[in-house]
């Protein structure tokens, strides 16, 4: 088994954007692994679900640690995408064979990356709207309650999609269900949301890497490269987090996916080019009229709240 230094380094790089975002990652190395270092389709779909098995557990424990994890949340999320995350390296082999499975995988791909990058908008603008920030990243919102209701069907079904998306095309996890459970708990806070999807991705990887290894086309010494560069870079990232802007990082990342995606579904270079330029301005032209929003929004609040330090004082 030899090394190969130029995977270690993509490695790396996705390494770092994924601890520098909390996504990204199957939705990036699949992609990098097909075009630039043009790995078979099936082969990069197994190996990156292999090697997203080593680098999820470090977040979800440090969120365990913490207590950000809703446990009943993972339960009933595992429920549903263990089984499915299995089924859908059973699925790939269903597929049909030779030059049609990688046109096949190609287009499956595409659309998961699709839904990865409008999920990352939504996404972002949910954040926008709680936090009321235009960078979509404002502190975790403290009066979530402690009990949360949890809703088993739609959240066993979300974990079936989600689990049957990776299986598949390794695409999916983050992406599909941090939306989704903000959509289904609009009353988990921030931390509670990227602990409970990241702890619960780790079965549901699991099962997906088991599938792989019985069914796909894994190889060892492609994953190993990517991880010699993607845990050190996961790590870095995730202390560089704290300090860097992730809200533009996602917005480019959601440009970044959708270029990627009209590659796969068989677009022109000139077609991918100018979708990914019209979704630069267009969301730069939305982030600017939400900016201009919230940043006259609050004054409001204040001017409404400031009196009645003054009346308690003058009662008193």
């Amino acid at each position: 088994m030899s090394i190969d230094l130029p995977l270690v380094l993509g490695g790396l790089v996705v390494g770092f954007i994924v601890g520098l975002t909390g996504m990204g990652g199957g939705a990036l190395m699949t992609p990098m692994l097909i075009f630039v270092f043009r790995v078979d389709p099936l082969v990069a779909v197994s190996s990156d679900v292999v090697a997203s098995l080593f680098m999820k557990p470090a977040g979800a424990i440090v969120h365990l640690r913490r207590g950000t994890v809703h446990l009943k949340l993972v339960l009933w999320l595992c429920i549903g995408s263990v089984p499915a995350a299995f089924s859908g390296a059973l699925l790939i082999q269903a597929l049909p064979f030779g030059d049609s499975l990688d046109a096949a995988l190609k287009t499956v791909l595409g659309v998961a990356l699709l839904i990865a990058s409008g999920g990352l908008v939504v996404r972002a603008v949910l954040q926008m709207v709680r936090s009321r920030s235009a960078l979509g990243e404002g502190p975790a919102r403290p009066s979530a309650p402690e009990e949360l209701v949890v809703r088993p069907v739609p959240t066993v079904i979300l974990g079936a999609v989600a689990g049957l998306l990776v299986g598949m095309t390794s695409v999916g996890a983050g992406s599909v269900v941090i939306v989704v459970l903000l959509l289904l708990y609009p009353a988990l806070k921030a931390s509670q949301l990227v602990g409970t999807d990241l702890v619960q991705a780790v079965p549901l990887v699991a099962a997906a890497s088991l599938g792989h290894l019985l069914y796909g086309d894994f190889s060892l010494g492609l994953t190993t490269s990517l991880l010699i560069g993607a845990i050190p870079g996961a790590w870095f990232g995730a202390h560089v987090s704290a300090r860097a802007p992730g809200g533009i990082i996602r917005r480019a990342l959601a440009i970044l996916l959708l270029a990627s995606a009209l590659k796969l579904l068989g677009a022109s270079l000139p077609v991918v080019l100018g979708a990914a330029g019209a979704a630069l301005v267009v969301g730069n032209l939305v982030w600017f009229w939400v900016k201009r929003r919230f940043s006259a929004a609050p004054q409001q609040p204040v001017a409404d709240s400031s009196p009645d330090p003054a009346e308690s004082s003058t009662r008193t």
